[in-house]
Order: C-alpha cells, then sequence, then structure tokens
C-alpha cells in the first residue's frame, strides 16, 4: 500500500515510453496503472452500459468521443483499488479533457494531480519509432539492431517475424508529432499554469529517467 495518496499523469509524446515509465512507476509506489486502451477494453469485456457504448464506437472504426472516455476513466478511478491513488497513462490528450478529469476529480473526493511531463527531442522521437520493430506473434517490442523486417523474431521461444508499424513510418511519425502538438501540447501550459507539473527528461538509460521519474513523484 502506498504510504501517501499519489494521483499521477503520465504525458509525452509518442515514443517518449511513457506507456514504460508509467508501469514503473506504479509498481514502484504501489498503485495501479491506467492506460485509456485498457479501461476501453475491460469496460467493453464486462459488459457494461459504458463499454456497450464504446464497442458502438470502436466496431465502428470511430473515436470513442470525449464525454464516453471521460465517463469510463471517472468510473475507474473511484474504484476502491485506486484509494491510494493511480497512475493515468494516455489520458487526459486534450484540455478539455483534462478540465473534466478535474472535475471527476472533486466528485470522488481525491487529492490533486501531478502531472510528469516527459520530455525527448523531436529528432530523438524519429529514431526511435523508424527504428522500432514488432513481432507478429508474441507481440515482442524491438529495434532495428534487433532485426530488420521479415528477420525471425529475437525471442527463441517465438516462430514469429518482425515488422514495422504502419503508423512508424517516417510520413506517419511527422502527422502522430502534428496532432500531438495541436491537441495534448497544450496540456503542459495547462497544468504549469496549475502548478502541477514536473518536467522530466526521457532521453538517457531507461532505469535513470525511472529514477527520475519516480523522484518527481515523490517529491
Amino acid at each position: 500500500m502506498a504510504d501517501r495518496e499519489y494521483n499521477l499523469v503520465m504525458l509525452g509524446p509518442p515514443g517518449a515510453g511513457k506507456g514504460t515509465q508509467a508501469v514503473r512507476l506504479s509498481e514502484a509506489i504501489g498503485v495501479p496503472h491506467i492506460s485509456t486502451g485498457d479501461i476501453l477494453r475491460e469496460a467493453v469485456a464486462d459488459d457494461s452500459e459504458l463499454g456497450r457504448e464504446a464497442k458502438g464506437y470502436m466496431d465502428a472504426g470511430e473515436l470513442v468521443p470525449d464525454e464516453l472516455v471521460i465517463a469510463i476513466a471517472r468510473e475507474r478511478v473511484a474504484r476502491e483499488d485506486c484509494a491510494d491513488g493511480f497512475v493515468l497513462d494516455g489520458f487526459p490528450r486534450t484540455v478539455p479533457q483534462a478540465e473534466a478529469l478535474g472535475a471527476a476529480m472533486d466528485e470522488v473526493g481525491r487529492q490533486a494531480l501531478l502531472v510528469i511531463n516527459l520530455a525527448v527531442a523531436e529528432e530523438e522521437i524519429v529514431r526511435r519509432l523508424s527504428s522500432r520493430r514488432m513481432c507478429k506473434e508474441c507481440g515482442g517490442i524491438y529495434t532495428a539492431d534487433d532485426g530488420e523486417v521479415g528477420d525471425p523474431c529475437p525471442n527463441p521461444d517465438c516462430d514469429g517475424a518482425l515488422y514495422q508499424r504502419s503508423d512508424d513510418a517516417a510520413e506517419a511519425i511527422t502527422e502522430r508529432l502534428r496532432a500531438y502538438a495541436a491537441q495534448t501540447e497544450p496540456l503542459i501550459q495547462y497544468y504549469t499554469d496549475r502548478g502541477v507539473l514536473a518536467d522530466v527528461p526521457g532521453e538517457g538509460k531507461p532505469d535513470d529517467i525511472a529514477e527520475a521519474v519516480h523522484q518527481a513523484a515523490i517529491a
């Protein structure tokens, strides 16, 4: 159990490693890691009213509307296992979502958020994502140093082959970063203005980044 309430949001551009660091942080301080994708899939699997509504959009290949994502996130952070806090990953993505999250936190009686922003230079993001390789079978994530597209998976227990996600191509990366700048970067200013944002360098050794994230969270 955490020794205090940690209500944390992990921000960062695509390829910053926020998912990996969010998991490590949640384990270090003993609170749940909550990703938008996971809670949407969980709501659908539970066949809840919100989940059925979300499934309709997902089956149609459409984005789940803000108000529905917010409702599902609100329900998740209100659960008993979040009594000591949580690490949110992938939400909020926009200022309206942040405003709604703040209102939801007040409604369920949670303490104020702390937002950790992983700062990574654009050229490093492009380098990371363009060199990323994945296995079709086991879902393992590798780099071009581990093998090129079509090469066998480095996992000795897997018979799969490596591939590159379509959104890791150079043109797609540029578009993803453009969308991030337009929608999510304003969150940095939003949370800075409220005095709850901590910038953490997201480049270097993963263990060093994890330690810096941990120190920012417990400060």
